[in-house]
C-alpha cells in the first residue's frame, strides 16, 4: 500500500496556440502577464521550436472555480491536484487470508493485504485483482465490497474488495518480501503496515457489511 496530483485542463477553455504563432492567447494571459514569477525555463514548444515558459506558478481562483489552483500565466494551463485511489483486496483460499510482507518504503517489512494505486481505464475491481497479482502473483475473483477507508488528510481514499483465490499457487511479487497464506489466529496484527490493513481485515472476518469509514489524523 503507499501515497502525485492528477493534471487536468478543459481542452480549449483557454485557448489554443495558433498555426505559426509562438504564444498562447487567452484571458488568465492577459491577467497574469503583469504578475511576478519564478524565473522563466526553457521548454520545447509543442507546436514546434523552442520557446520559454514559466509553467503552473500562480496561485488563483479560475474563472468558475472556488478553490485556489497553481496556474501557468503564459498559457492559463491549470494544474488540479485530486485525492488518489487506492485498490486492494482481501484475498482467502480455504478460509486462509492472503497477506504480503512489504519489500518497499512505507513500511518495509510490515504486513499487508494486496493493494496499490489505482491506474488509468480500469474499474476498482479490475485494479484489485491486478495488485494482487502483482504483488502476490495469485489469480482472484472479486466477489464484493469489503468497503471504503477514507483518510482525508492525506488525501487518499481506499476501495477495498472482497476476493477469493482461483488456485493456491502465490509468489512474492517485486515489492514483496514474502506472501503467506495465513489462518486467522496467525495474522500478525502487532505487524501490520497501515490501519487501513487492520480495518479491512477486521471487516471481513467479522462479516461486516460494506461501510464508508473516515480515518481521523492519527490513525
Amino acid at each position: 500500500m503507499p501515497e502525485d496530483g492528477i493534471e487536468a485542463s478543459a481542452p480549449g477553455a483557454y485557448g489554443v496556440p495558433g498555426q505559426g504563432s509562438p504564444q498562447w492567447s487567452s484571458p488568465l494571459v492577459n491577467r497574469f502577464s503583469a504578475l511576478p514569477g519564478p524565473g522563466p525555463r526553457a521548454t520545447l514548444d509543442p507546436m514546434g521550436g523552442d520557446r520559454t515558459t514559466i509553467g503552473p506558478s500562480v496561485e488563483v481562483v479560475p474563472e468558475g472555480d472556488t478553490k485556489t489552483r497553481l496556474v501557468c500565466p503564459e498559457c492559463g494551463y491549470i494544474k488540479y491536484d485530486n485525492p488518489k485511489i487506492i485498490v486492494g483486496a482481501v484475498c482467502l483460499w480455504e478460509g486462509k487470508v492472503l497477506l504480503c510482507r512489504r519489500a518497499i518504503g512505507p513500511r518495509k517489512g510490515f504486513w499487508t493485504i494486496p493493494a496499490g494505486f489505482m491506474e488509468l481505464n480500469e474499474t476498482t475491481a479490475e485494479g484489485a485483482a491486478r495488485e494482487v497479482w502483482e504483488e502476490a502473483e495469485a489469480r482472484v475473483e472479486i466477489d464484493g465490497l469489503v468497503g471504503i477507508y477514507e483518510i482525508p488528510h492525506i488525501s487518499q481514499v481506499y476501495v477495498i474488495h472482497r476476493g477469493h483465490m482461483t488456485g493456491p499457487e502465490f509468489s512474492p511479487g517485486p515489492e514483496s518480501q514474502e506472501v503467506a497464506l495465513l489462518d486467522w489466529g496467525d495474522v500478525p496484527w502487532d505487524a501490520l503496515a497501515f490501519s487501513s490493513v487492520a480495518w479491512a481485515l477486521e471487516r471481513y472476518r467479522d462479516g461486516s457489511d460494506p461501510v464508508v469509514h473516515t480515518a481521523s489524523p492519527g490513525t
